[in-house]
């Protein structure tokens, strides 16, 4: 039943499923508990309480970065079971093709963009070649867990071992 009678008050069910709903939809938009609190008019903290109520995870928000990677597609599947924040992995096609699609600017642009964004996790792995993890290690100024494929320079696809990746994401998550 739709209506739910408590003491004096008839409650719908519906409309605190929708408000719920939206309130959700909103926070994984990326608008602020108080952005999303002042548009539908409620109190911030119906919004964080209701968050609590609901959170299945805390703690490191995990991403990954990988080129050139053969088997990217199965990676991106594991990544995603194992509950990664945020996967970019590139064959060296896609690669070659990200760069030369762009101009000098946006290519200088996208990539702050991407490095922003990188910095923004908690734990960032890389997949890549002993340069490569190097370089993003420096750029980001922070711990950066690598699974090296090889030898810079890299001019071919790698395949990666989804074991492999699967526990350093474990470990990753578990803090190790």
């Amino acid at each position: 039943m739709d209506l739910i009678r408590i003491g004096d008050k008839v409650v719908s069910r519906h409309k605190i499923d929708t408000l719920i709903n939206e309130i959700l939809r909103l926070r994984s938009a990326g608008l602020s508990q108080t952005d999303v609190a002042a548009g539908l008019g409620i109190d911030r903290t119906l919004v964080s309480r209701l968050e609590s109520l609901g959170e299945v995870r805390k703690g490191k928000s995990v991403a990954v970065i990988g080129f050139p990677i053969a088997n990217r597609e199965e990676i991106y599947a594991l990544l995603q079971d194992e509950g990664v924040d945020f996967a970019l992995l590139m064959s060296e096609a896609e690669r070659l093709d990200y760069v030369r699609q762009k101009s000098g600017i946006e290519l200088f642009d996208s990539i702050m963009e991407l490095i922003a964004k990188a910095h923004s996790y908690d734990q960032v792995v890389v997949i890549g070649s002993d340069k490569r993890i190097k370089i993003i290690r420096a750029v980001l100024d922070k711990e950066v867990v690598g699974l090296e494929i090889g030898e810079s320079p890299l001019k071919e696809d790698k395949y990666v071992d989804p074991a492999e990746v699967a526990a350093v994401i474990r470990a990753v998550k578990a803090g190790n």
